[in-house]
Formats: C-alpha cells, sequence, structure tokens
C-alpha cells in the first residue's frame, strides 16, 4: 500500500477532544476493501471515510465509509467530517455545498463560515421511513430496566434516514443514566430486526439550553456506545415529528450526546413534514484534530 495521508477530526464538537473521532483517507481509490476495513479496524473509530480521488463524478466525490467490522451505507458524523476536510484540504476556499457520492446515494452538506473558517455543517438526509413497532417489556429487558422506565405515550420503533435505528424513549435521565444493555439479549434482538442499533432518548438533559438527551448502541458494528450519531439523531428527528412528541408539525431542536462517555457532544435537529413526506437535516461543527500518514 503506497504511503497516503489521513486526518482526524472531531464532529458534533464544541471544543477539542468532545464529540466524535473520525479518521478521513485522502485519494483512497485504489485501495481494496480488505484494505480499507483493515485501516478502519486500525484507527478504531466508530467510522473511518475513504474519498476516492479529488475529482467529482456526477458532481459529488465518491465516499465509502466503514466501521470498524463492516462498510455501512450511510452515516452521520463520517458525512459532515468528511466533507470538511474536502473544502479544507482539496478546496481550501469557501464554498456553499459539498456533495457525497454515499452507497445510500448523494448527500448535500451545506456550510456557514465564521471569519472564513468553517462553522455550522447541515446534511440534508434521506427521507425519514418508518420500520416495525417494538415490544418495550423485551427492549427494557435488552437495556436493563423496567418496562415503567419507558415513556408508554410513544413507541419503540424502527427509523430511517439512510442507516435504520430501533427509537426508544424514556421517560428521565436517571433512567437514561440507568442503562447496562443485556449484550445476549441485544443480539438476540437484533437478529430479527432491520435496524441493528439503539437509540435511546429522553427530554431532561445535561445542559439547559439543549431539548433532549440521547445514547445510542451499536455493538454489531463494534460500537458499544457512540458518543455522537448523526444518522441516528436524525432518525430522531424523523420520530419526534412523526409522533408530535412536542404537539408541533416541525422539529428544530438541540440533542446532547455522549456526556455518560466522557465526550459530550451538540447536534442540531430540524424536521418537516410536507406531502406526508418527512425531510431531515442534522447539523454541527467539525474540529480538525491532526494529520498523519500510512506509511
Amino acid at each position: 500500500m503506497n504511503a497516503r495521508i489521513f486526518h482526524i477530526v472531531d464532529v458534533f464538537a464544541e471544543t477539542k477532544f468532545t464529540g466524535n473521532q473520525l479518521a478521513v483517507c485522502l485519494n483512497a481509490g485504489d485501495l481494496t476493501d480488505e484494505q480499507m476495513q483493515s485501516i478502519a479496524k486500525e484507527m478504531h473509530f466508530s467510522e473511518t471515510t475513504f474519498i476516492a480521488s479529488e475529482s467529482q463524478p456526477n458532481g459529488g466525490y465518491d465516499v465509502r465509509i466503514f466501521t470498524p467490522k463492516e462498510e455501512v451505507p450511510f452515516a452521520g458524523h463520517p458525512t459532515l467530517g468528511t466533507a470538511y476536510v474536502i473544502q479544507r484540504e482539496i478546496l481550501q476556499e469557501p464554498v456553499e455545498q459539498v456533495i457525497l457520492n454515499l452507497t445510500v446515494g448523494q448527500i448535500p452538506v451545506t456550510f456557514t463560515y465564521d471569519g472564513g473558517e468553517a462553522d455550522i455543517l447541515w446534511m440534508q438526509q434521506k427521507e425519514a421511513t418508518f420500520g416495525q413497532q417494538l415490544d418495550p417489556k423485551n427492549m427494557a429487558e435488552v437495556l436493563g430496566l423496567k418496562p415503567a422506565d419507558l415513556d408508554e405515550r410513544f413507541p419503540v420503533e424502527e427509523v430511517s434516514t439512510g442507516l435504520p435505528h430501533i427509537v426508544v424513549p424514556l421517560k428521565t435521565l436517571k433512567r437514561v443514566r440507568r442503562i447496562q444493555v443485556a449484550r445476549d439479549k441485544y443480539f438476540a434482538l437484533i437478529e430479527q430486526q432491520w435496524a441493528k442499533s439503539i437509540l435511546v432518548f429522553c427530554p431532561e438533559t445535561y445542559q439547559p439550553q439543549n431539548q433532549v438527551n440521547v445514547r445510542v448502541f451499536a455493538e454489531y458494528y463494534a460500537v458499544p456506545e457512540d458518543p455522537a450519531t448523526g444518522s441516528g439523531n436524525g432518525c430522531l428527528a424523523g420520530y419526534l415529528l412523526k409522533h408530535h412528541y412536542w404537539g408541533s408539525n416541525q422539529i428544530d431542536v438541540r440533542s446532547e450526546q455522549g456526556y455518560e462517555i466522557d465526550r459530550p457532544s451538540l447536534l442540531l435537529l430540524q424536521a418537516q413534514e410536507s406531502d406526508g413526506q418527512i425531510a431531515v437535516a442534522v447539523g454541527g461543527k467539525v474540529i480538525s484534530i491532526a494529520k498523519g500518514e500510512f506509511i
């Protein structure tokens, strides 16, 4: 394998060494699937991305996303982080939008700037779609909770905006913090499900300016707990809108994640419905951390 450059960024981060870590490899078009998987396993972040080249076939950059275990068609923080690296390292000038050609399709990322530097990045995710509603009692057992800990007003439901998650409503932050995933029950559950990741949320937060607290468990992808999940929070935005969680016909909220594993993160969620379709956007900041070279 020829020497090649990679960048490490923190996504959905307010300061360095918070948010979700991402490695982005440049000029990776000549790598085999096995080499990309090996690099992702070596980096051992939730995801590592590979930009095929600096050219733009079909108006976007070809990008692939790997967890330490396997390739995924879409993921949120890799989308924002990779777009940030493209703007900063390849284009090297402010642009309004960068388009990524992912397995799930084209995902546009728009930029806002502060003093010429990228500030908030927004990704327009795929339309929210909904799968099965699951048994709350069974889900409580998977999470090491009691059925009464779940908010019975809302369902446990599979949702996808590109990568499906099981969305679980809890009543309080105390219950969110109490979660202990039973691995055997988790794997038994997801064996039969479209979604392999579990997202739990509640309306109590660590920071008063935020509206929802989130945790995501995805050991199927070799990620026991994710510090910031753009795909999952996109699913949550669609879920909140569909079920009128706050009695509103649109969502514009701040979501916090990662506090329980010392990687506090902030995700901005927007959703609105038009003609029966739910459009979802997720935004946040990206911070450059390091640059290196594989030899």
